[in-house]
């Protein structure tokens, strides 16, 4: 078992920018060092880790099995030391380094992170933003560590030591192709129901209890097509018959690229409510207020 007291923590720093950029050269310019250093600096972890970490390839060096499970974890390390030694520095998004980690669904990431990303590399072009699917994550254990800065949705089971703060409202819609039988007119109920459908089979909420819906409605008397997620839908229904049923800001945003239209469907559903949640931790954090601000001003309504 390898302690802190057998590591030099510089040699991590190393480690993580090799990890990076696959290559020697561009971390010894980048870290003002000279090849050599880099290379001895690899050749000490090796000795400590008793593995290669990194194997040279015709695309650069490549990290191995164990460097790959190595990466994250020292490159949250590294981050938190960060923000410990630099905490009295207010955050300057212009010229901040510093990497945001936001919980979404797949739908989230499909209407959020196109204008997310552009905004930031107006604003903030040395900022980084990830994501983490919502449903694969401990989402509370995550911002009360500091691994997830914020989570963006309709997070109706989020409450407890986290704040919050809506965005939107939104309803559900019903979209299919352009030239579709239900294009521009109004649908009845037995329409709906005979109609075939493309069910999105999520189990997160709410959209769990829009699917329980359909189904007392009748919509899987007659079968369904099913997908896990929604990030497929306006594939699939841009080519088909099919009808899903969505929230509307997905809708809006694929209408254009897949030539969809929409309709409200003749089914009494409850809107949806798109917050964004951030632990109470991090509340006075600049960075976190920074792009709490951000979205806000960007997506709010």
């Amino acid at each position: 078992m390898v302690g802190i007291r057998d590591l030099d923590l510089n040699l991590l720093l190393i480690f993580h920018e090799v990890f990076q950029e696959r290559g020697v050269s561009p971390v010894a310019k980048r870290l003002q060092l000279s090849q050599p250093t880099v290379s001895n600096a690899l050749a000490r972890l090796r000795r400590t880790f008793g593995d290669e970490l990194f194997v040279r390839t015709a695309s650069g060096l490549q990290p191995t099995p164990f460097a790959e499970e190595l990466a994250e974890p020292v490159a949250l390390a590294l981050q938190h030391i960060a923000r410990a030694l630099n905490r009295s520095e207010p955050f300057d998004p212009a010229t901040s380094k510093r990497r945001f980690t936001l919980a979404m669904s797949d739908v989230g990431e499909v209407y959020f992170m196109p204008s997310l990303i552009e905004r930031c590399g107006v604003l903030a072009p040395g900022v980084q933003i990830g994501t983490v699917r919502a449903r694969a994550v401990d989402m509370k254990e995550g911002m009360e560590t500091g691994r997830i800065d914020l989570a963006v949705g309709a997070f109706d089971n989020l409450s407890a030591g986290l704040y919050q703060r809506r965005l939107f409202i939104q309803a559900y819609v019903s979209m299919f192709r352009r030239g579709h039988p239900f294009e521009g007119r109004a649908v009845t109920l037995k329409e709906f129901v005979a109609a075939q459908h493309l069910m999105v089979a999520s189990t997160e909420n709410p959209y769990e209890r829009i699917n329980q819906t359909l189904k007392k409605a009748g919509i899987w008397k007659n079968g369904a097509s099913q997908v896990p997620h929604f990030v497929a839908v306006p594939y699939i229904v841009s080519t088909t018959d099919l009808v899903v049923t969505v929230p509307k800001k997905l809708a809006d945003s694929a209408a254009g690229p897949f030539n969809l239209a929409t309709i409200k469907p003749p089914l009494r559903l409850p809107t949806l409510q798109t917050n964004i949640f951030w632990h109470r931790r991090f509340n006075q954090d600049d960075g976190n207020q920074w792009l709490r601000n951000l979205l806000f001003d960007t997506f709010s309504e």
